[in-house]
């Protein structure tokens, strides 16, 4: 099953996409123009609204067609083309937000101008947003030299970051026969039932890194660099002020998480060393066996199956979720299975105003290629929920992203769990308790790594060495005696792309934001049962309209409030229990 993107272009040679990029183009370059010569008046406010809003739904479609082509197959020549030509145009389109930010910033009035025009209260929340973002604008003559030269230097080391990684071929031991894998189908054996399989694996995996972590070093040293002065030009006081205010976050509310987090170590550690007891040993964990499957894998799923579970489960909560997944397999919104050239692991795009969205997975048939299918589905109900929402506010933060797929991953675990037998619940449970460690006790040891990484830049440039100790001490703080402490993962800066972001810094909180925020919303659920779907519909349509801390209040949640965040993890707690109780 792949999708279909012939609803936004017939193919690239399709008169209609050059015509559309060729207008993109110049449409960018005129609202750049007009944003530099506003007025201030309510009238010329209205029209730039206006016609940003076509600009930002052609971009959409233009943007969606080369990067999702691309997607589904890496050596699309025409794709990778069209990619590199839109990159310059979106280079345009920074300079006009910034431009107009810089504009409604030298406005000493804004309130009294958003009140003189309806379209300009709808967008009020939008526009008080770059009034405050004026204030971290770089210098209009300095803006598109320091663009062109991030071409050349953080968006370069990116590239050059992925050329690496995919380009690593580690020998390893199969059949009697010894092959050559890449780095990823190498970490993949993670997830064998063969335990020799996953600890050759992670031993040829860090026998590997030496052979690239200089140049590594050299990615992510040049892209924490370039952070640090892009924080200093945008006249922010720290990188995580910055990933903050990208992620429409304040530090109270991070600090209310992060404590949270930490609290909840000693219950994770736990959840670690019963595992490596059911694995047949004491103390911590062997790092190889973090994704060791546990229990039976279960049933397999066909996609007719998995679909009807879906409508079946996610339909009785909400019916128009359930005509939603309908229509996004009549329609061929999915991507289904692996294949050659096609990238790996699950996602959605969705363009709100078109009314559908595009999945992408790479469907195996088990419960968790089930899970993973509800889940970007969840992404697409999102965006369907956000139809009629002025597209201007559907640009939602990466903490609220993940609100209505966990919540669909949630409410389809919850369910299959009522009918399994005790083998399949304790592969699930331990599952659930494998996801919750990974965004919770891994996503705080990357947080630490890159908080650390980032002060000791601004003095000096750090080696492979000073790097993987700084990893190292990251892990022994969150993982504990959790983890055994021989047989750890230095190079986890190396193998993490999200390290080597160029846009998103510190792309590791909004993870554990995401999971417990929308663990948080699912006990809402289940307290107030079918009442809340309005609320929860609500919810997920202003996510683009307010700062986390407004929408969350708009169901009752203040993510301020440590004890929030404490009777989400409890989800956690409970599984554990019940692991406990299953295993004996």
């Amino acid at each position: 099953m792949k999708w279909d993107l012939t609803k936004l272009y017939a193919s690239f040679d399709d008169p209609q996409f050059a015509a559309d990029v060729q207008k993109l183009k110049e449409s960018a370059e005129s609202m750049l123009a007009r944003a530099r010569a506003f007025d201030g008046s309510a009238e010329q406010l209205v029209a730039l609204i206006r016609d940003t809003e076509a600009l930002t739904i052609l971009d959409m479609k233009v943007g969606s067609f080369a990067y999702l082509t691309v997607a589904a197959d890496a050596s699309n020549a025409k794709a990778l083309a069209a990619c590199d030509k839109l990159h310059p145009i979106n280079n345009i389109t920074a300079q006009f937000y910034s431009a107009l930010s810089a504009k409604l910033g030298e406005i000493e009035d804004l309130e009294a101008l958003i009140a003189s025009d309806e379209l300009l209260r709808t967008h009020a929340y939008l526009l008080r947003k770059m009034k405050t973002e004026a204030g971290h604008v770089i210098d209009p003559v300095l803006e598109p030299v320091v663009l062109k030269m991030q071409m050349t230097g953080g968006t370069a080391w990116s590239q050059l970051r992925g050329q690496l990684d995919s380009g690593l071929m580690i020998d390893f031991e199969e059949d009697g026969k010894t092959v050559k894998l890449p780095l990823s189908a190498i970490r993949g054996k993670a997830f064998s039932a063969d335990p020799d399989v996953r600890r050759r694996a992670y031993e040829a995996e860090i026998a590997a890194y030496p052979r690239m972590d200089t140049a590594m070093a050299a990615c992510l040293n040049g892209i924490k660099g370039e952070a640090l002065t892009m924080a200093e030009l945008k006249k922010y006081d720290s990188v995580l002020d910055m990933a903050l205010a990208t992620s429409n976050m304040d530090r109270a509310t991070l600090d209310a998480l992060l404590a949270a987090m930490k609290e909840s170590l000693p219950m994770f550690r736990k959840y670690l060393r019963l595992k490596a007891k059911m694995l047949g040993y004491e103390g911590g964990l062997k790092f190889y066996d973090l994704f060791a499957p546990m229990g039976s894998a279960g049933k397999t799923y066909s996609p007719e199956e998995a679909r009807n579970l879906m409508v079946e489960v996610l339909g009785a909560f909400s019916p128009r979720m359930g005509n939603m997944i309908n229509r996004a397999f009549d329609e061929r919104w999915i991507d289904l299975f692996p294949r050659e050239g096609k990238r790996g692991g699950a996602f959605c795009s969705g363009i709100p105003p078109l009314g559908f969205s595009y999945v992408l997975t790479n469907y195996e048939g088990s419960y968790s290629s089930v899970s993973t299918l509800a889940h970007e589905l969840g992404h697409a109900y999102h965006n369907e929920c956000m139809r009629d929402v002025p597209v201007l506010l559907t640009d939602y933060p990466m903490p609220l992203a993940e609100t209505a797929s966990i919540f669909n991953e949630t409410l389809m675990g919850e369910k299959i769990l009522q009918t399994a037998d005790k083998d399949m619940q304790i592969t699930m449970i331990e599952q659930q308790l494998s996801d919750g460690a990974q965004v919770i006790v891994d996503i705080l040891s990357r947080f630490l790594f890159e908080y650390e990484v980032v002060e000791q830049r601004k003095e000096r440039t750090l080696s492979p060495a000073d790097l993987r100790e700084i990893m190292l001490n990251a892990q022994k703080e969150t993982y504990g005696d959790g983890l055994d402490p021989d047989c750890m993962h230095p190079y986890m800066w190396a193998c993490k792309p999200h390290y080597y972001s160029t846009g998103v810094h510190f792309y590791n909180f909004p993870y554990a934001f995401g999971q417990l925020f929308a663990l948080g919303v699912y006990a809402l659920y289940e307290e107030k049962g079918a009442e809340f779907l309005p609320d929860y519909e609500k919810l997920l349509q202003a996510a683009g309209n307010g700062d986390v801390r407004e929408v969350a209040a708009s169901v009752g949640i203040d993510v301020t409030d440590v004890n929030f965040w404490r009777s989400s993890l409890k989800f956690f707690e409970d599984k554990l229990a019940l692991l406990e109780k299953l295993v004996g």
